[in-house]
């Protein structure tokens, strides 16, 4: 199978790119932000005084719900995710990203790497995270509860 795919219900990517391309058993997910269906970004809020605040726990989950979602689309998890890369515009946030990422991931989790970049798409984003997922086989069970030669 070799297909790329937009999913409905979340944001539109900003370019002529899709979510998730699937080939060779793998889940290729675009770099995904905390961008909303709506455009707006979850963990960015603006008060009446037009003060802007942006929060990166509430990125990061965000964006790690968006992967799910995502994920989900062709039949994958993020227990199927082999490898992340986390783009943040700020090494002052990888605290509190390290934080919400150990709530969705542990020491078995993916291989990771984080990166700082100067910029993301909107000047709200403070964080992108692309991944790559295996998809698992329908028969993975059996195959995996069979004795070993």
């Amino acid at each position: 199978m070799n297909q790329a795919k937009t999913v409905a219900g979340k944001a539109k990517p900003r370019g002529r790119f899709p979510h998730v391309k699937v080939s060779g058993g793998l889940a290729f997910v675009s770099g995904t932000s905390s961008r909303l269906p709506d455009n707006t970004i979850g963990g960015a809020s603006v008060d009446e005084m037009g003060t802007t605040t942006l929060d990166i726990r509430a990125q990061t989950r965000a964006v790690l719900e968006n992967i799910r979602d995502i994920l989900a689309e062709v039949g994958a998890g993020l227990g199927d995710v082999l490898s992340v890369t986390a783009y943040l515009v700020s090494m002052n946030d990888f605290g509190g990203y390290n934080e919400v990422y150990g709530q969705f991931f542990d020491e078995d989790g993916p291989a990771r790497t984080t990166v700082a970049v100067h910029q993301l798409p909107h000047p709200h984003l403070l964080i992108e995270i692309s991944a790559i997922a295996r998809i698992p086989e329908e028969d993975d069970d059996l195959v995996q509860s069979r004795p070993s030669r």
